[in-house]
């Protein structure tokens, strides 16, 4: 059963199209020595890219309450943060003090300043990448005892499009702004303050170009992110995906968003989507050989113990630390 007959009402980041379309892609330009196992399993991964969004409705409190803040990452409201926390719960305790200096200053400003405001994206995409890794090395454990791992391999795929929605959430401009739901604030360009432009960015307009996982595979950058810290290369994505949130309310402006043949509102959709899928193919592939090494010895600093180096007794545990380096490819 698809995302669109769960939730037939609900309409949140990318459209069900955009994100299946995202996920085919990034599977298909999997490289011959990643796990090409998901191959198989794409019309599943592809089928379960929107599932996130229905753990967002109002009728499930406790799941809307933890699910919503991962589809978003506003970043002006974080903009006093010198540095990005490296855990979720450091990020929550940040903005707690922000809020609690608001309210005696600004109260009205404080009430935003809070996860449902700003968004946890990155530590979504990051949390999935986590338990990818360790699936995946059972997997590789099982395999070496002759098991059979086809449970395990379907139990990684739907994790893929679980941290995939999120990747693509990342590459939706208006997923990563105050700007999401209309123009707020000071508005020189007179750009729309109506909600529903986000909704005839990601699904009208992508819906009427019919947007296929063929649009998105010429337009695939080579693989990267191999190397380096896999938070800060989440963050940078971001970053470059809040490049665009203007270029998505001046192409509303101009009508663009109606226009199946606008070739920059095409190439802007074309673009993004394009960038979810190679980030996605790149953050599955680097899982995989991620868990070919093998996890932590005993003799590693425990990261919940309070004698560890760098314990941090706000958050409980020590700051992940920067991504291990992976066999050279």
């Amino acid at each position: 059963m698809t995302a669109a007959l769960i939730a037939p009402h609900a309409v949140y980041a990318w459209g069900e199209r955009a994100h299946a379309v995202i996920d085919q892609a990034a599977i298909d330009a999997l490289p011959a020595d990643g796990p090409v196992y998901l191959k198989q399993q794409v019309g599943l991964i592809a089928q379960s890219a929107s599932i996130p969004d229905t753990w967002r409705a109002s009728s499930e409190p406790f799941s809307k309450a933890a699910e919503d803040p991962n589809h978003g990452w506003f970043r002006e409201q974080f903009a006093f943060m010198t540095s990005i926390p490296r855990s979720r719960v450091g990020f929550i305790l940040a903005l707690y003090r922000e809020h609690e200096r608001l309210v005696r200053v600004d109260p009205a400003a404080a009430q935003r300043m809070n996860v449902r405001w700003t968004g946890t994206l990155p530590y979504a995409v990051m949390e999935g990448y986590g338990h990818l890794v360790a699936d995946m090395r059972l997997i590789r454990m099982l395999q070496a005892k002759g098991e059979d791992t086809s449970a395990l391999q379907t139990d990684t795929a739907f994790m893929v499009a679980w941290m995939g929605h999120y990747v693509g959430d990342g590459s939706q401009p208006l997923h990563v702004t105050v700007h999401h739901d209309g123009w707020v604030g000071p508005n020189p360009h007179h750009y729309t303050r109506d909600p529903a432009v986000h909704g005839r960015f990601e699904t009208a307009y992508v819906d009427l170009i019919d947007l296929s996982a063929a649009d998105l595979q010429q337009r695939l950058a080579p693989v990267a992110h191999q190397d380096g810290d896999v938070f800060n290369q989440v963050l940078a994505y971001l970053d470059r995906s809040h490049q665009d949130v203007e270029m998505v309310y001046a192409l509303d402006q101009a009508g663009a968003l109606k226009d199946a043949k606008n070739t920059k509102a095409r190439q802007l959709v074309c673009e993004r989507t394009a960038a979810a899928a190679a980030m996605l193919r790149d953050l599955v592939y680097r899982a995989w050989r991620e868990s070919a090494l093998p996890p932590l010895s005993p003799a590693e600093p425990d990261p919940v113990n309070p004698d560890s180096p760098e314990y941090d007794s706000a958050t409980g545990s020590v700051p992940a630390p920067l991504s291990r380096p992976v066999v050279p490819h």
